[in-house]
């Protein structure tokens, strides 16, 4: 029975693909994008959203919205960004709405409000920080579906992502395979110097760059 990418990335954590991303000099892990309340971990497919700043004022569909909307597969993590300093980005009948559509959670590069609203219903939002301030009048949608900018990184319609405690990892939908395979080698061979510390094995010993050169020579096989 073949293992589907995101059982295989469910299985890892944000540590271990960033580990197996630097390896392969490949961008995708952030800093910054952090739990908003002590809330499950995320596993999905970036849904993408570009948000800006309202420019006028004609009347506008509200933001992401009719993304949530059009969502129809049960993979899907909305990844918004554009937000503005200190401005909401997401609140609580949005997600109401996006449980319903079994959407995985929420990462924002920017701001939610909220928060225990969206705790209350169980629904996973990873950010930069909380605010009360409303986007209304302030932000609104720019576009969907497209290449995005996230903490740095460029996430794709499609892409792979990872989020817990330690924050949010991207991997791009073309190189998922590799990340997954050295990053499963990389656990693998962890797993095993930690139990050799608790068997006795000298952390000098076992934290030797020799050890961490062994995996790039697993990885180049």
């Amino acid at each position: 029975m073949t293992i589907s990418f995101l059982d295989r990335l469910a299985r890892l954590d944000t540590t271990t693909v960033s580990d197996a991303l630097d390896f392969l000099a490949l961008p995708g892990a952030t800093v910054g994008l952090c739990p908003m309340w002590h809330c499950p971990r995320i596993v999905g497919r970036a849904s993408t959203v570009q948000l800006g700043p309202k420019s006028s004022s004609a009347p506008t569909v509200h933001l992401i919205s009719p993304v949530i909307a059009s969502i129809n597969t049960d993979d899907r993590v909305l990844v918004i960004a554009g937000g503005i300093e200190g401005v909401s980005c997401w609140g609580d009948i949005l997600a109401n709405a996006a449980k319903v559509k079994g959407v995985r959670g929420t990462v924002i590069d920017g701001y939610s409000r909220d928060i225990e609203a969206n705790e209350e219903i169980g629904y996973p939002v990873y950010g930069r920080g909380a605010t009360m301030v409303s986007a209304r009048n302030r932000v609104v949608q720019r576009a969907a579906g497209i290449p995005i900018q996230v903490a740095g990184v460029t996430v794709n319609e499609g892409d792979y992502l990872i989020a817990d405690r330690c924050g949010t990892v991207f991997v791009a939908q073309d190189r998922v395979g590799a990340v997954l395979d050295l990053a499963e080698r990389i656990a693998r061979r962890q797993d095993g110097m930690v139990q050799a510390v608790r068997a006795g094995r000298s952390v000098e010993d076992v934290m030797h760059d020799k050890e961490f050169e062994a995996i790039k020579v697993d990885s180049a096989r």
